[in-house]
């Protein structure tokens, strides 16, 4: 059964980034490309990194229930489509997405299946570092990124799983297991009440067979 992988992380703590990471080198996982109403940075896709909408266009998807998450983000309107999860998981692939830890608690609600994933930066350098490296932060946006990542952490509760993301790739195989492991869980897989009974009446008949010769 295809589930949600929901990883969330601080900004700069490296969400995006192994989401994609995740997505080119398993064939199971599907990308639920979510909504925003801030202008795209430079090399980013329409469709492809989020589909940019207008602030009207996107409070009348609020209004009519289109959106399986929805919340204001450092000035900017964020959220994900039901319509995007839903065609993620009919194609059988398990959908993962990297959204903030508002957006994480209203998308269990609605998918109670979610797997919620929290990643943290190895130190308050590495995130400070990773935020300011990127250039396309003033002071102000800066101050705010970091009082919301202080904000965010005090969810870390809400999450089944915590990985740090001291390395890339390390953090990658981490939530790659976690994913595998959630596979297995008994209530996942909808195949093994009949293989259990197929079990069960095979040796059932082993006991019939073998009663008859004594």
């Amino acid at each position: 059964m295809a589930f949600p992988v929901i990883l969330s992380s601080p900004s700069g703590g490296g969400k995006t980034t192994i989401a994609h990471k995740l997505l080119s080198l398993r064939k199971d996982l599907g990308y639920s490309v979510s909504c925003t109403t801030r202008p795209p940075r430079e090399g980013e896709v329409n469709g492809r990194d989020y589909h940019f909408l207008a602030v009207e266009k996107f409070k009348r998807g609020q209004d009519a229930g289109e959106f399986a998450e929805s919340a204001e983000v450092h000035g900017h309107l964020y959220g994900t489509l039901r319509a995007e999860v839903a065609r993620v998981l009919s194609s059988g692939r398990h959908v993962i997405m990297d959204i903030d830890v508002q957006g994480a608690q209203q998308f269990s609600a609605a998918f109670p299946e979610s797997v919620l994933i929290f990643i943290l930066p190895p130190s308050a350098d590495a995130l400070i570092e990773r935020l300011t490296a990127r250039g396309t932060e003033d002071a102000k946006s800066l101050i705010r990124r970091f009082r919301s990542a202080k904000e965010e952490l005090k969810s870390i509760d809400l999450y089944e799983y915590v990985v740090v993301n001291d390395r890339i790739d390390s953090a990658v195989a981490a939530i790659s297991s976690i994913i595998d492991a959630e596979a297995l869980k008994r209530s996942r897989n909808d195949a093994l009440e009949p293989l259990i009974k197929n079990i069960e009446d095979g040796i059932q008949g082993a006991i019939d067979l073998h009663s008859k010769r004594k």
